[in-house]
């Protein structure tokens, strides 16, 4: 049986697109079986897309878990002059993430598979998650903790994660990793949760 955080897909591919839309901006994204909220861009991911927007601007931005490449490329959209990294374990979800931003004329975007951010080796002001809770509390907690050895100084680490999913210990361990941690937003259950080094 393959997830959407399997490396690869068992289940026969049938691309569909779909819209995104935020802020006057609109993105035609194709999305398939086998990658994560398939059939539309998940409450979450938007919530946490819309407040970043509104809460910071990304120079270098690492979009861990990016699925086809719903928040990643948004936020690029919004910030032109952003270089964006996207990684995912699985491969159809990159090679998707890969035709969203050709399609959607998105430059500077560089993507690529990584189990979390084992792979990632250069340094951002932005790691952003939607984290894939059904592949365990172990994983979700090596992306919060790996995350701050890629983040430059006064960098920041934005999550989105519902109550019942986990928010109370990934509160946690972000506040042990970083030393901080805000509650940026609430919404049906739903947190976004902010961590900065210092």
């Amino acid at each position: 049986m393959s997830h959407y955080y399997s490396e690869e897909q068992q289940v026969e591919s049938n691309e569909s697109e779909i819209s995104f839309n935020l802020n006057d901006i609109a993105l035609k994204l194709m999305t398939d079986n086998g990658v994560f909220s398939k059939s539309g861009v998940d409450f979450g991911s938007k919530l946490l897309t819309e407040t970043l927007i509104k809460d910071a601007h990304p120079n270098r931005l690492l979009d861990v878990g990016c699925g086809y490449g719903t928040m990643g490329l948004m936020i690029a959209k919004h910030f032109p002059d952003c270089t964006l990294h996207m990684v995912d374990v699985n491969e159809r979800a990159l090679n998707l993430a890969r035709k969203n931003a050709v399609h959607n004329n998105i430059k500077d975007v560089h993507v690529y598979k990584s189990d979390g951010l084992n792979e990632v080796s250069e340094t951002f002001d932005c790691v952003i998650s939607n984290p894939p809770i059904r592949a365990g509390k172990e994983v979700v907690h090596r992306i919060l903790s790996d995350s701050y050895r890629v983040l430059n100084s006064q960098g920041v680490l934005y999550i989105v994660i519902q109550k019942k999913q986990g928010m109370p210990s990934a509160k946690k361990k972000m506040e042990e990793v970083f030393s901080n941690v805000t509650v940026l937003k609430k919404d049906k259950g739903y947190y976004i949760l902010k961590s900065v080094k210092g």
